[in-house]
């Protein structure tokens, strides 16, 4: 099964994402692949969606953003997507108050997340306002901050603003942040998509199709259950995973159960929510610096063991 590859674009308001977006759509255009957009606005109406060409299949969630207040619409939307355009990638744009650890557990629904590739998330970063981040609020600092320290992509923007003293610390600062990713000073965020799809290149975890592609840092990993697990050997396993998993959910049968359970893990906490029908029994996890495979291994164990 061909899957759609998902990029996420990442960035505070203005830095210059739907600028990127545009031009990675007459990218695709060119080279004949089919692609589809998510929009998120945070307002009640949508902004840039004419960004976005007559032929691109495009889905807009507007009031609201996709980590928190409306993920439902978003599981359905995707699955949409995937499931009737099936695009060969899908460009998603958040809300430039998304912290990318939201967003990636928002779309890995365990529904269909073995039907995606997620390639990367490309980060813009508005380059004046970086250097001048002191005069915004702690909690937008702090946003910044993880906008990068999680991309696997960084477009440092409108670096035409900067003298070159300026452009050097920045780059510094940048990479001292996040060493792993591709930083790239653009103007008007001109970079090729050759740039985009060569971004999750780097060396990988051997694993098997059923995962979602792993990467150095931040990454996800889909594990598809083939039987029923012993809750008490399932919470063992938990307990031994390093605290760099920042979140786990999917269907998982329980010896004692007839119908799955909906699992969901999150700053250490297990939730388990009783389902009334059959569910694929996939579990998709996020984290970072993990060897999805050793994970993998322990699991085999798990199922094995009962």
């Amino acid at each position: 099964m061909n899957k759609t590859e998902i990029y996420i674009l990442s960035g505070f308001l203005g830095s210059g994402k739907t600028t990127l977006l545009k031009q990675l759509l007459q990218d695709e255009k060119k080279q004949g692949r089919k692609v589809a957009v998510m929009m998120n606005e945070l307002g009640k109406v949508s902004i840039d969606s004419d960004a976005v060409d007559d032929g691109v299949p495009l889905k807009e969630l507007l009031d609201g953003c996709i980590c928190c207040t409306i993920s439902d619409k978003l599981e359905a939307q995707l699955q949409e997507l995937l499931m009737v355009e099936k695009p060969e990638a899908i460009y998603i744009e958040t809300t430039g108050a998304a912290h990318p650890i939201e967003v990636l557990d928002s779309i890995l629904s365990p529904l269909f997340a073995d039907r995606m590739q997620v390639k990367g998330i490309i980060s813009v970063v508005d380059s004046p306002r970086w250097l001048n981040r002191n005069m915004l609020s702690p909690q937008v600092q702090q946003l910044l901050i993880e906008q990068v320290r999680h991309a696997d992509l960084i477009i440092l923007n409108k670096a035409d603003e900067l003298s070159d003293a300026e452009q050097a610390r920045l780059t510094m600062e940048i990479q001292g942040l996040n060493s792993q990713a591709s930083t790239i000073l653009t103007s008007y965020s001109k970079i090729s998509v050759k740039q985009v799809r060569g971004m999750s290149s780097g060396k990988r975890t051997k694993v098997s199709r059923t995962h979602v592609y792993s990467d150095l840092k931040l990454s996800t990993f889909v594990y598809r259950f083939q039987k029923a697990v012993n809750q008490t050997d399932f919470e063992d396993f938990l307990r031994g995973l390093p605290d760099t998993v920042y979140r786990i959910k999917g269907y998982m049968k329980l010896n004692s159960s007839q119908y799955p359970y909906l699992f969901q893990f999150s700053y250490g906490m297990p939730l388990y929510m009783q389902e009334n029908i059959n569910m694929p029994l996939n579990m998709v996890f996020i984290g970072e610096n993990l060897d999805w495979a050793e994970i993998e291994q322990r699991l085999k164990i798990l199922e094995a063991t009962n």
